[in-house]
């Protein structure tokens, strides 16, 4: 295996003003996503987006949507940016993942860490910080007080441009204690990137390599023990909403990784919705009466089912981006574990919404030539296929989290 060295250099450029508005934002991610399509081969084939890609979101300001604002970030809500993701996932899934998963980590990293933590941490503005939730390699106290940290973690979405990385390691137990988990973050220079990234059946081009840490030093104030990121109780309120004073420094982290998921599954889906309408226009039946599938019923049909589909899964979770900003705006105690796991429910069924658009109704139809390696509906089936055998999708989504919702409403443990 080799090892390649991160990409991005010593810092990121700033972007063009200090404070764009949502719609800025979403405008700039409509107009930069179309440029995208022509692109995804070549993003699959170097298995990241390209540097020019990289500092285009930079100077956009996208990688400063969830930083508070108090460190040079816009704290625009996480309407703002679950939209540019989709958008941005509806040019170029592999793009759209490996973005949204690489920024998102700004928002735990506001909401759980100390002032000392975050000012450190957001030193450089842009923060881009792929995450891993399955506890992995070794950590000691050292001298100082902070930690040796040792491990590889897999899956890292985001970490050809990371500034850092979040992760799970093992934390040693008291005496006949079992080990607990301990959510830290490390600075760049405390890790590098496996080139080992791109072999998958989909989502080839997310950047989703492996983190590897040899020796590395992890101050105190980066590490939260006994912490895990999607079992985190937010009902007594969190270090970031107290500094911070804005309640989405407060919310629910299982859904709100759900959230992200959702969102990013609704963009692919549209992508392919969109690849299909212009076969709709482009190519003609097979069977007499020849005319375009625009004017035959059952492509009529087939387009206006899997639309249906994916405006729906579109509704459902705008809403649930909604019904999540409201319970952090209710304060403290109204995310409780019920409310986390309904709302990731929400997600679970956006995105069995989008498979069965793309899976049942899209790919099947859109003829053999539309669908060969490399074509847009091809490729969006491989990347719903892939998300599916995410851990968090196909297992703890799909089947812990609905024991989790029933047990949490009657209160049974």
């Amino acid at each position: 295996m080799t090892v390649a060295t991160n990409v991005a250099g010593s810092g990121s450029p700033l972007p063009p003003e200090s404070a764009p508005t949502p719609s800025e934002l979403i405008a700039r991610a409509e107009a930069i996503a179309p440029l995208l399509v022509p692109r995804q081969a070549e993003t699959e084939q170097r298995t990241y987006y390209a540097e020019d890609t990289h500092r285009e979101f930079a100077a956009a300001g996208f990688y400063r949507i969830l930083v508070p604002k108090r460190y040079g970030g816009y704290e625009l809500g996480v309407d703002t940016f679950l939209r540019v993701a989709t958008i941005l996932a509806r040019g170029c899934p592999s793009t759209g993942w490996m973005y949204c998963l690489g920024a998102t980590h700004a928002l735990p990293a506001a909401s759980l860490f100390g002032e000392q933590a975050q000012a450190e941490l957001f030193a450089g503005g842009d923060f881009i910080c792929p995450a891993t939730i399955v506890p992995n390699g070794s950590a000691e106290r050292a001298e100082d007080g902070g930690w040796r940290v040792d491990g590889t973690w897999n899956y890292c979405s985001g970490s050809p441009y990371a500034t850092h990385f979040m992760g799970h390691v093992p934390m040693p137990g008291a005496e006949g204690e079992p080990p607990a988990p301990m959510l830290f973050v490390a600075p760049r220079s405390q890790f590098r990137r496996l080139d080992d990234w791109g072999g998958q059946l989909g989502l080839k081009g997310s950047g989703s390599h492996s983190i590897v840490i040899e020796g590395g030093h992890v101050p105190d104030h980066l590490t939260l023990p006994g912490t895990h990121m999607s079992e985190v109780v937010v009902e007594g309120g969190t270090p970031g909403y107290r500094l911070h004073g804005n309640p989405e420094y407060g919310g629910g982290s299982l859904s709100f990784m759900v959230l992200e998921v959702a969102s990013l599954a609704v963009g692919m889906a549209q992508g392919a919705l969109d690849a299909y309408g212009e076969l709709m226009q482009s190519r003609t039946t097979l069977f007499p009466p020849v005319v375009t599938r625009a004017e035959d019923p059952d492509y009529q049909f087939w387009y206006g089912e899997a639309a249906g589909m994916i405006a729906t899964a579109e509704a459902a979770v705008l809403h649930a981006v909604k019904q999540w900003q409201d319970l952090c705006a209710q304060g403290p105690g109204a995310f409780t574990r019920e409310e986390d796991l309904r709302i990731a429910t929400i997600c679970r069924e956006v995105i069995r919404l989008c498979w069965h658009a793309v899976e049942g109704q899209l790919f099947p139809t859109a003829g053999s030539s539309s669908v060969r390696q490399g074509e847009r509906i091809e490729r969006v089936w491989r990347d719903l296929s892939t998300l599916h055998s995410h851990a968090g999708i196909g297992v703890f989504l799909s089947a812990v989290t609905t024991r989790e919702l029933a047990r949490a409403r009657f209160g049974v443990k």
